[in-house]
């Protein structure tokens, strides 16, 4: 008899972009916190994975994504939202809809000092350029939170931040 499959917090996050946000393509610098995501957009033949070489190509890849009528999720770790930055008024000014999923390093639970700058200022930078960020720190939040910046993002034209945080996805170990 075969074993059916846990389906994992991760997973459902997966399918509520898809199947209740529309999204059809997945934008990405490689990371554990989104390996599920990412994971799962490689294996799935009906969207687009793109794996991006610098965060802020992610910018332009969902600004494209929308001028060609599709949506796309930017899935990108806490250090690479600073490079995002002077990209981020392509959504401000353009009121062109932004998604991004960001893997939180620099907050609880943190050992890595080099990590903590960047975890700290990823809120206040983002709200800066005028995204409007909200935060996951259980398993629970995360679907509501998500179905809520994608209603924020693709119906209201806004540049939103989904901040899932280390109380979330766990800090990782540093020696």
């Amino acid at each position: 008899m075969a074993t059916k499959k846990k389906i994992i917090w991760q997973d459902k996050l997966y399918q509520t972009l898809k199947k209740d946000l529309g999204v059809t393509q997945f934008a990405y610098v490689p990371d554990a916190g989104h390996k599920a995501i990412i994971d799962n957009s490689i294996n799935d033949k009906d969207v687009h994975s793109i794996a991006l070489s610098t965060e802020e190509e992610g910018v332009g890849v969902a600004v494209g994504a929308w001028l060609g009528g599709e949506r796309a999720a930017l899935c990108v770790q806490s250090s690479g939202v600073g490079n995002c930055v002077n990209f981020f008024s392509l959504n401000t000014n353009g009121r062109i809809p932004l998604l991004m999923l960001v893997s939180m390093r620099g907050d609880f639970g943190e050992a890595n000092p080099w990590q903590v700058p960047m975890g700290q200022a990823v809120k206040p930078v983002c709200e800066a350029c005028g995204l409007t960020v909200l935060t996951c720190d259980y398993e629970n939040e995360v679907v509501p939170t998500v179905q809520a910046a994608g209603a924020m993002a693709f119906r209201s034209n806004q540049p939103m931040a989904v901040l899932l945080t280390q109380k979330l996805l766990g800090a990782k170990k540093f020696a």
